[in-house]
């Protein structure tokens, strides 16, 4: 099996790798990445990137079709990640997120690939009062990030995909440790205050409901999803990822982990303007087509990787939502320091000159 993965040095792909080797030692892994956050490993001991048989750099947005020969399975991971970064870079988000997914998958199409694996986002239903969501449900997407998913999937469904079998992954909110951490992440920034200075600085109401899912068990849906069967789902699939038990109110992220870090206080918004992303998710299909890669990751486990991961790195920092950890921070400092330009992409003269 080869397999393809897009946006492999981000938060997730270090942690797909290893779990990806580990199903299937024998596949050939190849990692294609820009390198945004290439530099920024937190608590890794070796290379993340060492369980890749290949790591090609590039921009995903200009991927060569030859990339694709051979390839079994593509994984689309590749995106700028977040709310605040589509909203600085709008333009980019469509470019990227929209615009390099839908070029790949038709390469991907022609190239006779198996399976294309698309990384949406549950953040498709914005605000949603009232019960979980369900996949056939309407949406509401809030945000310039959460509109280029939605945009993502329905030009997947006007294409001809040649057979390929394809699935939009409708991830709820990462969370946990990985080898390039991220802490613009409501569960990792909550841990992160907690460690460093004792406190939880929640900005909303606490009132919002995100459903959350760890990173590992993001990987064994990606898994799933690269081997699952028409049967399972049709070949076109849109379906939510992750577990009802995982639908929690910000206000309660904030207490679990403040329980689990001793001395830690909670200071709430009351104040705050009301959150339009809110939204519980209805996970019942994705029970029903993948027992057997159901998450696995407890909410409290899940902040105790989070706690280890930051204690070895003897991470104290109280700025840190001023620091590189945060997306947005770290292409911003690439684009004062003259690396990228404004649309994201590398400045060749500056790189020629170091």
């Amino acid at each position: 099996m080869k397999i393809l993965v897009t946006g492999n040095q981000g938060y997730i792909g270090p942690i797909l790798g290893r779990h990806l080797r580990r199903v299937w030692p024998d596949a050939h892994l190849i990692g294609y990445d820009t390198g945004y956050f290439a530099l920024s490993t937190t608590n890794a001991k070796v290379w993340p990137e060492r369980v890749y048989d290949e790591q090609i750099n590039g921009d995903v947005r200009d991927l060569p079709a030859n990339v694709l020969e051979g390839v079994d399975g593509v994984v689309q991971l590749a995106a700028i990640s977040n709310d605040p970064m589509g909203a600085n870079f709008a333009e980019v988000t469509d470019q990227v997120n929209r615009g390099s997914a839908v070029r790949i998958a038709r390469l991907a199409a022609d190239a006779g690939v198996k399976h294309f694996v698309f990384a949406s986002s549950c953040s498709v239903y914005g605000f949603a009062p009232g019960g979980a969501r369900r996949e056939e449900d309407s949406l509401n997407p809030q945000t310039a990030y959460a509109r280029s998913k939605i945009d993502t999937e329905n030009a997947l469904a006007e294409m001809d995909l040649k057979g390929m079998i394809t699935t939009s992954l409708r991830f709820a909110t990462a969370c946990g440790m990985s080898d390039r951490l991220r802490l613009d992440l409501v569960l990792n920034d909550f841990v992160a205050g907690a460690i460093a200075s004792g406190k939880i600085t929640v900005l909303s109401d606490g009132t919002p409901w995100r459903p959350l899912i760890d990173v590992r068990d993001m990987s064994r849906a990606i898994e799933w999803a690269l081997t699952r069967d028409s049967a399972k789902g049709g070949q076109l699939l849109r379906i939510n990822i992750g577990s009802d038990e995982w639908n929690y109110q910000v206000k309660d992220l904030a207490n679990a982990v403040a329980a689990a870090v001793p001395g830690t206080t909670v200071s709430i918004n009351t104040q705050a303007q009301p959150d339009t992303r809110s939204y519980k998710v209805d996970f019942a299909l994705f029970r029903s087509l993948a027992p057997d890669h159901q998450p696995q990751i407890t909410l409290a486990r899940s902040i105790e990787l989070l706690r280890e991961g930051l204690a070895g790195m003897g991470f104290a920092d109280a700025e840190f939502r001023s620091s590189p950890f945060m997306r947005l921070k770290m292409l911003q400092a690439h684009i004062e320091a003259g690396r990228l330009t404004p649309d994201l992409r590398w400045n060749e003269e500056f790189l020629e000159r170091v």
